[in-house]
């Protein structure tokens, strides 16, 4: 398949890339900074220009999304909208451009994660966003057919436990390679509308 890999040169990215390419998928990837595409997705204007120039492709996947932490007493409404943007609408867009632009058959995966169901402090803004995310991905499911679409939802990675881990006391951390397979399972696999919780 010829896929696009949104945010590929990050820890996520970067594990996703390698997982897809030894399946024997060719692989476009976009970043801000690096990648075969510069684009930055969270712009819906960028987000026609990186379609323009990927031209038609059979999956659409994404681990990129930014959002800020701070306590809820210190978080302004431009905070929620900034986690909203950065994680939710930039990857609904995402999903809202490339519908025309993916095979009849052709998939989306988008990133979420386990602070959806798991909350922490801090995390409110990234609760709501990843929330929104899932939502959308199992209403979403039900209008596109036979067009795909799944999220993979990861708690803290295992390579990741020195800089992280403090803020996920008591949660099992996951193997980077584990969430690449949910990738390899949502893009080459037959469900839809589906959250694969790691």
């Amino acid at each position: 398949m010829k896929i696009l890999l949104i945010g590929a040169t990050g820890t996520l990215g970067t594990a996703v890339h390698k997982a897809l390419a030894e399946r024997g998928h060719e692989i476009l990837t976009v970043g801000r900074s690096g990648g075969d595409l510069r684009y930055d997705f969270t712009d819906p204007a960028r987000t026609a220009e990186l379609y323009e120039r990927a031209g038609r492709v059979d999956a659409v996947v994404s681990a990129a999304g930014s959002v800020p932490y701070k306590p809820v007493t210190e978080m302004a409404p431009e905070d929620y909208l900034a986690a909203f943007h950065g994680k939710a609408l930039s990857q609904i867009d995402l999903v809202r451009q490339g519908i025309p632009r993916i095979s009849e058959r052709g998939s989306f995966t988008l990133i979420t994660g386990v602070l959806a169901r798991e909350p922490i402090p801090t995390g409110t803004a990234a609760s709501m966003a990843n929330g929104a995310v899932e939502a959308f991905v199992r209403a979403a499911a039900i209008e596109i057919a036979p067009q795909r679409i799944n999220a993979v939802s990861p708690t803290v990675f295992t390579e990741s436990l020195a800089k992280y881990g403090d803020f996920f006391p008591g949660m099992p951390p996951v193997d980077l390679a584990d969430v690449a397979r949910a990738y390899v399972r949502s893009v080459e696999g037959a469900q839809t509308g589906q959250v694969y919780a790691l």
